[in-house]
């Protein structure tokens, strides 16, 4: 059994497929261990997103997720974070496969609906981030 975090970014909140995302990820067999909607200040972005802060899209990352409610989501499953990312599909909407998350509703590659851990490492460091033990069940 293996955890991970996804979230449905500021986009998917507005384009009003946050049930979509969860059918599509407990449709593969996956469970949702811990569910819900938060807006992020642009600090909270910042600290979350700190493994990108050398990088040019760093502060565009930052300020999107900031913009707006989004829905964090504790995962599991049997290989949930590779799972996850192949529901997803790739980062850029316009090399996603067919009937992925991605290429169906993303518009680029900043908007592009959904967030989900790339690691085990990741996993551990994100999804304590949003949740406490006692809100995951």
């Amino acid at each position: 059994m293996e955890r991970t975090l996804s979230i449905v970014k500021p986009d998917g909140v507005k384009k009003n497929i946050i049930g979509e995302v969860i059918r599509r990820f407990e449709s593969a067999g996956l469970r949702i261990a811990a569910l819900k909607m938060i807006r992020l200040s642009m600090d909270e972005a910042k600290r979350f997103y700190i493994v990108h802060k050398d990088k040019p899209f760093y502060g565009s990352l930052t300020e999107f997720m900031s913009s707006g409610p989004v829905v964090v989501m504790v995962i599991e499953g049997k290989d949930a974070i590779s799972k996850v990312r192949e529901l997803m599909g790739d980062t850029n909407p316009q090399n996603a496969a067919p009937g992925t998350i991605r290429a169906d509703f993303a518009s680029d590659v900043e908007h592009n609906i959904v967030h989900g851990s790339d690691s085990p490492e990741s996993a551990g460091f994100e999804i304590p981030y949003f949740f406490s033990a006692v809100e995951i069940c």
